[in-house]
């Protein structure tokens, strides 16, 4: 999901100099965005007054906590995330009975940075981790071919565990992946607890496979990969934390997967009234419609689901960027008529695109620039 930075903090960009979809450039529409799940358990250990600074520094409306199935740009969850930091000095969201205190990741980025390969880092994360956290803690275990990284968590609450887990996933997979210089890929994700509504978003942040309650939450790959090399130094060290948590939670991505491939495809359909057919795009990537079908499944997705997908961080970046009409957004992403956009745009977010317009207001000027991080330690 990564496109290009915009104004750290800020939900919707300025429509000064977006006039139409035509004329931007395509990286302008490479945006991710994040669901608004994430936002709301981000901010659940929160008063009511610290949760409203968080959300307006931050420039997500509050009134989208009450749409769980609507998405907000990847930045802004990541100045959600660094502004309850500042406000818990925890950069683990306030889960854990001990904090995480502002400048702990860090400080383990640092003490990982100059180990031989991937292997030693991982163990020597986990325990850094294991220094800094109270109730959740990870382990690797090498098993035949699978490396395993298994979870203790001690969280009581549900809720709450089940974010922890997540967290903790993001923040050892996404320093694994930056360590080596290119995704490491998950083979099985497996987690302790029931299937969540939101399950869908963890094929993106884990693993194509999938299983729900498991006895403990474990992420699996490839113990060959513990061999890497870590390639990173000082200086991308400063690079990789200048741009945390984003740098985190969206990791690499494996540019050669045929999603990806079908994803940079269909991309440049976006601005046109006309989108391809999967058979046009089997016929372009030189393989029956049965097996791009069968390989795209493979992978957990499908040709309407890419699609699904592309038209929808579209269609956010321009409700929220730009000033063009709802039927212009609506035709320029392929619809025939508004209203099936209309419907279609219900069921990505659970609200109608003008009530979606209305909620994301700009940040407030003068918003503060996020430090380097996840965060900065206090003075």
């Amino acid at each position: 999901m990564p496109g290009e930075a915009a104004i750290p903090g800020t939900f919707c960009q300025s429509a000064r100099d977006r006039s139409r979809i035509g004329r931007e450039p395509l990286k302008a529409l490479e945006k991710d965005t994040v669901s608004m799940h994430f936002v709301g358990a981000a901010v659940a250990a929160l008063s009511g007054d610290a949760r409203a600074r968080v959300l307006e520094t931050s420039g997500i409306p509050a009134e989208l906590l009450g749409a769980p199935h609507a998405r907000v740009p990847a930045e802004g969850f990541a100045a959600v995330w660094l502004a309850v930091a500042r406000e818990l000095d925890d950069e683990f969201f306030g889960l854990d009975r001990r904090r995480m205190k502002c400048g702990s990741f860090a400080f383990l980025c640092h003490a990982v940075l100059h180990d031989r390969d991937l292997g030693h880092a991982l163990r020597r994360l986990l325990r850094g981790f294991a220094l800094v956290l109270d109730d959740v803690r990870g382990e690797l275990r090498v098993e035949g071919a699978d490396a395993v990284i298994r979870l203790e968590n001690r969280i009581a609450d549900g809720a709450a565990r089940r974010f922890a887990d997540e967290t903790f996933l993001i923040l050892v997979h996404g320093v694994m992946c930056w360590l080596a210089g290119r995704r490491i890929p998950l083979a099985l994700a497996e987690f302790a607890a029931p299937r969540p509504p939101h399950a869908q978003e963890y094929t993106a942040m884990f693993s194509q496979r999938l299983r729900f309650d498991a006895e403990r939450t474990a992420v699996h790959f490839d113990a060959g990969q513990l061999a890497a090399a870590v390639i990173q130094d000082e200086a991308s060290l400063k690079r990789f934390l200048r741009t945390a948590p984003r740098s985190v939670f969206l990791k690499y991505k494996n540019e050669e997967s045929w999603t990806a491939r079908l994803r940079r495809r269909l991309r440049g359909s976006i601005g046109r009234s006309d989108w391809p057919r999967l058979e046009d795009i089997a016929r372009e990537f030189r393989v029956a419609p049965t097996t791009l079908r069968r390989r795209l499944d493979a992978e957990g997705t499908s040709y309407q689901g890419v699609k699904d997908e592309l038209r929808r961080d579209a269609a956010v970046h321009h409700l929220c960027g730009t000033r063009l009409s709802i039927a212009d957004i609506a035709s320029a992403l392929g619809f025939q008529e508004t209203s099936a956009f209309h419907r279609a745009f219900k069921r990505w977010s659970g609200v109608q695109p003008g009530e979606y317009r209305r909620r994301a207001v700009l940040a407030p000027p003068g918003a503060e620039e996020p430090p380097s991080g996840p965060t900065a330690p206090r003075s």
